[in-house]
């Protein structure tokens, strides 16, 4: 199956409608039909294509090698960039919760919980504008197995998420402001980190071990 990321286009006030993609993320067969167990099949007010919804703008997705789950980050307003792990039939929360606020300064909804709303297992505030993602196998670096991997653009660095399940014990910053804005991040076949940059002279780059 393939999951596809839906932001909300801007039109965050359309995303808690379960009749529209908005803000979703949505699960399909290769061939574009729709797997008879998503957690909306047969419910009524619900697309069948959706698998979580509340997700204001998803950017970086990656499935956990070990356990399946797929881990998704997205961008906050000003402020509230979030990591989730998204789970069937969930509902994630913007634009009724969040962290962070609007751009015109006003507090996002109610606040940064509410039942029934899930909570991110991270959040970054302010904003780093998060940009690609990777899970790290432990090939190269035995110690960072595991972790999550995030390019950032506003802090032209890449985040390394200190992962332990579903929680995240911690953050690093690596290579701030030294290629400018990273676009991507990805291991390569045998552990090497790679990242590509989006400026107008922009490369890609690989990390080995000293």
């Amino acid at each position: 199956t393939l999951f596809i990321t839906l932001g909300d286009r801007g039109q965050r006030d359309t995303v808690q409608n379960k009749k529209i993609n908005r803000g979703q993320v949505i699960r399909i067969r290769t061939d574009g039909s729709i797997p008879d167990d998503n957690p909306f099949v047969g419910k009524k007010g619900f697309r069948p294509e959706t698998w979580s919804h509340g997700h204001r703008n998803p950017q970086g997705a990656a499935l956990h090698p070990e356990t399946g789950k797929l881990w998704v980050h997205e961008h906050g307003p000003a402020g509230g960039d979030e990591v989730n792990v998204v789970e069937a039939g969930r509902n994630y929360g913007w634009p009724v919760i969040g962290y962070g606020k609007h751009y015109s300064g006003a507090k996002v909804g109610v606040g940064t919980k509410k039942p029934g709303m899930e909570q991110p297992v991270h959040y970054w505030d302010p904003s780093i504008a998060p940009s690609g993602m990777m899970i790290y196998s432990g090939k190269l670096w035995p110690e960072w197995k595991g972790d999550i991997f995030v390019g950032a653009l506003k802090y032209q660095l890449i985040s390394r998420l200190d992962r332990d399940g579903e929680s995240i014990h911690g953050e690093e910053r690596l290579l701030k402001g030294i290629f400018g804005r990273i676009r991507d991040v990805r291991e390569g076949p045998n552990g090497a980190i790679w990242f590509r940059t989006d400026k107008r002279d922009g490369a890609l780059y690989r990390i080995l071990p000293e």
